[in-house]
C-alpha cells in the first residue's frame, strides 16, 4: 500500500518531516518514497500524512485507481455563485483590485524592503494621504503574520500562478454574500472550484492532477497579508488597518476513498475561508450606512475565469490586462488610458524599459501588445482608439480589417478605393512607431454585455449607499416589501425567479437593495407577489 511522488512534485522537503516510517527520502536531490517502508500510515493516522500536509497533494498511491472517483457524503459548501449563468457580486475595493495585481503581475510590481526589513509592495491611494502594503508568508495559521525575506518571497513570486486571481476574485464574490465576512466563513469544495474554472471539460487532466492544481491555487491567495492607512474620507472617519491576513484558510479537509487494496485515494477537498479585517472597513453594508466604512463592491462576468484559465499561458499580457480592467472599467466607462500605462500592466516596467532601448525587443513588444489587445476584443474588450493620439496608421491591423465590409461588392470597392489611396491598410508602419505609441491613448474599452451590466448596476448602487435616503423617491418596493410578500405567498427565491422571468441572484440583490427596480420590474413584482395596491397608494 506505498505511495509514490507524482511529476508535479516541488521538492519543498515538508512531507519527509510528516512521515511517521521514514519512507521519504531525498537522493541526488531527488524526493522519493520508499516503497519498503511506506504503509499508507496505518497504525499511526487514520489518513496518509504525505497528501494531507503537500501543498499540492503531489503523493499518490503507487497503484492508480480503477473506476470511477465517488464520494458519497460531502461536507455542506456555501450555495454556488453565477445563479444567473452570468455574474456576480464580488468585493472590488482597493484591497481587492491590488491582490489581484499582486497574483496576476507577481515580480512585476516594485516590491521594495520596508522600515522594518520585510519584503513589501505599497500601493499609494488618494494622492498620497493614505497607503495598502502587502506582504508574503508560506504558513496558513491564521494567527501568523511571518513575513518572508526578500529572497525568499521573490521565490514564492516566481512560483505563484497566474491562475490563482480567480480563486481570489471567487472568495471575493463569496464575501459579498455575507453579512459581516470578517466573521462569517464560506465554504466550497473542488468540485464547484473544477466547475467556475472549466476544468471539468480538461479530459486531458487526471483526477489526481485536478485535485493537486485546485489545492494550490486555493492556497496562493492565502498567502497574502495587508496593511492599510486610510485618511479621512467623506464622513468615514480616518482608520489604520494592521498587518493582517487577506483571507483566513482553514485547515483543508482531504477526503479519501478506499479501494480493495487497501489504498486511499484522494477523491474531493473542502476549503472553509473567512475574509481578513480589511472587510470590516471596505465590505462592511452596516458600516456604510452608518457612515463608518465603506461598502465596495462589483460584478463578476463568469466569462472572464474562463478567458484567464484560456489564455493564461499565451497571452499572459492579455489576462493581465483584462484582470486590470475589470477593477479600472468599474470606476466608470470611460476612462482614458495611455498605452505605456496598459504595457506597464501587462509587461512590467523592465520589458519597457529595455524596449526602449534595444530595437528587437521593441520590434517584439508592439507585436505582442497589439496581439494582447485583439485578444481582449475577441472577449468583449474592444478598444476605441484616440484618433488624436493613436493615429490610424499605428493602430493594429486587426483593427483597421474591422472596417472590412461583409458583403462582397463592398469589400471589393474598399480595396479598390484603399488601393488608390496615399496610404494603404497594408502600408508598413512609420518611423517612429514606439514613440508615437508612447504618447497614444485608448479613449475607452467598448464592454461586452456581462461587463456592462456590471456598470449598470454598480453605479446606481453606489449613490445609494454614498446618500442615505428616509424614503426613495423614485422607487416604490424595497427589499423588506418583497422578502415579507414572498414568504406570505410561502415562495422562496427561486421560486419568485421562475414566476418573473428572472434569475435568483436578481431576486437576492432586490431583497438586499443592491440596486434601483425598475418601474416596469416593479409592476411585475406587485402583480407576481399581490401587491398591486401599492402602486395606487
Amino acid at each position: 500500500m506505498a505511495y509514490k511522488l507524482s511529476q508535479s512534485c516541488t521538492g519543498c522537503d515538508i512531507c519527509r518531516t510528516q512521515c511517521p516510517t521514514g519512507a521519504i527520502k531525498v537522493k541526488d536531490n531527488q524526493t522519493w518514497i520508499d516503497p519498503n517502508l511506506c504503509n499508507n500510515c496505518e497504525g499511526y493516522y487514520p489518513e496518509p500524512q504525505c497528501v494531507i500536509h503537500c501543498p499540492i497533494s503531489s503523493p499518490v498511491p503507487a497503484q492508480g485507481k480503477k473506476g470511477r472517483y465517488k464520494l458519497n457524503e460531502r461536507p455542506p459548501t456555501s450555495p454556488d455563485l453565477f445563479a444567473d449563468d452570468k455574474t456576480n457580486p464580488f468585493a472590488s475595493s482597493i484591497v481587492i483590485w491590488e491582490a489581484c495585481n499582486l497574483l496576476a503581475q507577481r515580480l512585476s510590481l516594485p516590491w521594495h524592503t520596508d522600515a522594518s526589513g520585510k519584503f513589501c509592495y505599497q500601493r499609494q491611494v488618494r494622492q498620497g494621504q493614505g497607503e495598502v502594503d502587502f506582504w508574503l508568508t508560506d504558513t496558513f495559521d491564521t494567527d501568523s503574520t511571518d513575513t518572508l525575506s526578500a529572497d525568499e518571497a521573490q521565490a514564492t513570486l516566481e512560483a505563484m500562478d497566474i491562475k490563482a486571481t480567480c480563486l481570489h476574485l471567487i472568495y471575493a464574490a463569496y464575501a459579498t454574500g455575507l453579512e459581516k465576512p470578517w466573521q462569517e466563513e464560506f465554504t466550497l469544495n473542488d468540485v464547484q472550484i473544477e466547475n467556475y474554472l472549466g476544468l471539468e471539460k480538461r479530459t486531458d487532466l487526471s483526477k489526481a492532477a485536478k485535485l493537486s492544481l485546485i489545492k494550490q491555487l486555493a492556497q496562493q491567495p492565502c498567502q497574502i497579508s495587508i496593511g492599510a492607512h486610510w485618511s479621512k474620507q467623506g464622513k468615514v472617519p480616518e482608520f489604520s488597518l494592521p498587518q493582517s491576513r487577506l483571507w483566513h484558510l482553514q485547515p483543508i479537509e482531504h477526503h479519501f476513498q478506499e479501494d480493495e487494496q487497501g489504498y486511499k485515494h484522494l477523491v474531493g477537498l473542502t476549503f472553509r475561508i473567512r475574509a481578513g479585517i480589511w472587510a470590516k472597513y471596505f465590505l462592511n453594508r452596516q458600516g456604510c450606512q452608518n457612515r463608518t466604512a465603506f461598502y465596495q463592491y462589483g460584478n463578476l462576468p463568469q466569462t472572464l475565469l474562463s478567458a484567464v484559465m484560456s489564455n493564461w499561458q499565451h497571452h499572459e499580457g492579455a489576462t493581465r490586462m483584462m484582470l486590470w480592467l475589470l477593477f479600472k472599467t468599474r470606476i466608470g466607462k470611460r476612462q482614458r488610458i495611455t498605452v505605456p500605462t496598459l504595457m506597464r500592466v501587462a509587461y512590467g516596467e523592465d520589458k519597457l524599459l529595455r524596449a526602449s532601448s534595444q530595437r528587437d525587443e521593441r520590434k517584439r513588444l508592439v507585436r505582442t501588445f497589439e496581439s494582447d489587445l485583439e485578444v481582449l476584443s475577441h472577449y468583449g474588450l474592444k478598444p476605441v482608439f484616440d484618433p488624436v493620439t493613436y493615429l490610424p496608421e499605428i493602430q493594429p491591423m486587426w483593427a483597421k480589417l474591422g472596417e472590412l465590409p461583409d458583403d462582397a461588392d463592398a469589400a471589393l470597392e474598399f480595396w479598390i478605393q484603399d488601393g488608390n489611396s496615399n496610404r494603404r491598410l497594408t502600408d508598413a508602419a512609420p518611423r517612429g512607431k514606439w514613440n508615437l505609441l508612447m504618447k497614444a491613448r485608448i479613449l475607452w474599452f467598448e464592454l461586452k454585455a456581462e461587463w456592462e451590466h456590471a456598470l449598470t448596476t454598480v453605479e446606481p448602487n453606489k449613490v445609494r449607499l454614498t446618500k442615505r435616503k428616509t424614503k426613495s423617491q423614485s422607487s416604490i418596493l424595497s427589499g423588506a416589501d418583497v422578502i415579507a410578500a414572498r414568504q406570505r405567498n410561502k415562495l422562496s427565491q427561486r421560486d419568485l425567479a421562475q414566476l418573473t422571468g428572472k434569475s435568483q441572484s436578481w431576486i437576492r440583490d432586490i431583497e438586499k437593495e443592491r440596486f434601483r427596480i425598475k418601474l416596469e420590474d416593479q409592476r411585475m413584482l406587485q402583480e407576481v407577489l399581490g401587491l398591486a395596491e401599492l402602486s395606487s397608494g
